[in-house]
């Protein structure tokens, strides 16, 4: 069978015979962004031209192959370790340094995981909740090995370069034309492997350690709640970002008042003369002493409003919301009693015979 052809590697990169090292290096780059197997999946024609971008690159990429190349055609790169990838392992272990930036993985690019997040409880009054307090905490956590200074290293030793990804922290499994990068099952995505762990930290690269933090806690805060204090969790490896400290709220329930958003709602007792004849009291707010008027005869379960009694949240101010409880005397004397039944008689009750209901 006749073998096939093969263009011009100059004329594969679309770059001319004169051009630089970074030139051909670029133009590779852009090859492979362009025709790269996941950007265009399930295209046999992209496959080939990335797979032909990567044979060119492997000679014009090195510059002793690209002398014989120039001199001799692909003659000249027969004597060389040139040969056709028959993979995308291979391309991206021999060149994951040029493209590692753009796909996500490369010699000089180690897999880097965001730490993760820790949680503290925090139990505030009712006042502290509604008013906002500034809190000083301890939270536990680990740090920085002083040691070792998180290299996870012996003092006097270097980690040592992990041999299955050569200190890239990925590896590739290719799924037909679907590569997955994952982490390095050997060095655990770190590109290296150490050999002599600190014994201060046993090879964590990490001591525990009790920190002192001040919270804000913003006025109106709620029960079960949860406020995020971002970059107090634990470190990030690789490089990685710190996680963040989540602190959950509970807040004690209240004597006196419930509440509902920015609105407190409270009962009010009444006496029964107080509930008949109307009167002006004074009432409890997390402000102080405030007067709350009610007309005559205000009935038993009355719910009367105080505006602006209630939390302030931002520029909002909920009110106080009073639900009326009239107090019946367990015991009266004598002379009240004559009184009440004066009382009765002239307001004309139905007769204890007669029915009051209606139905």
């Amino acid at each position: 069978m006749r073998e096939k052809t093969k263009r011009d590697l100059y004329e594969v990169l679309g770059v001319s015979k004169t051009a630089s090292q970074d030139e051909i290096k670029k133009a590779y780059r852009g090859k492979a962004m362009e025709f790269h197997p996941d950007r265009n999946p399930g295209n046999g024609e992209a496959e080939g031209f990335f797979k032909e971008a990567s044979e060119a690159y492997e000679a014009l990429g090195d510059p002793k192959k690209r002398e014989l190349y120039d001199m001799y055609g692909f003659a000249g790169l027969k004597g060389t370790d040139f040969r056709p990838f028959t993979n995308f392992e291979d391309i991206f272990s021999s060149f994951g340094d040029v493209f590692g930036d753009l796909f996500g993985f490369g010699r000089a690019r180690q897999a880097w995981h965001r730490g993760a997040d820790l949680r503290y409880m925090m139990e505030l009054t009712f006042e502290e909740a509604a008013k906002g307090v500034k809190k000083a905490i301890e939270v536990e956590s680990p740090d920085i090995c002083p040691a070792c200074r998180g290299s996870r290293a012996e003092a006097g030793t270097e980690p040592e370069l992990c041999g299955r990804c050569k200190g890239k922290g990925q590896v590739l499994r290719s799924h037909g034309f679907l590569n997955i990068s994952t982490a390095c099952p050997d060095c655990g995505g770190a590109g290296k492997i150490i050999k002599n762990p600190c014994p201060e930290c046993r090879g964590e690269g990490q001591v525990r350690r009790t920190r002192q933090l001040d919270v804000d806690v913003p006025a109106g805060v709620e029960d079960d709640s949860v406020l995020r204090l971002r970059g107090e969790g634990l470190p990030g490896s690789s490089g990685g970002p710190p996680g963040d400290l989540l602190i959950g709220i509970s807040v004690q329930e209240h004597d006196l008042f419930q509440r509902r958003g920015a609105d407190l709602f409270m009962v009010l007792p009444l006496s029964f003369v107080q509930a008949t004849l109307g009167d002006t009291v004074e009432v409890p707010t997390l402000d102080g002493i405030r007067e709350l008027e009610f007309p005559t005869g205000t009935q038993p379960g009355t719910l009367l409003h105080l505006k602006g009694g209630g939390i302030k949240i931002g520029r909002h101010q909920g009110d106080l919301h009073a639900q009326v409880k009239v107090n019946i005397p367990g015991k009266v004397t004598a002379e009240q009693k004559e009184i009440l039944r004066t009382y009765a008689s002239t307001e004309g009750h139905l007769p204890k015979e007669k029915k009051w209901w209606h139905f």
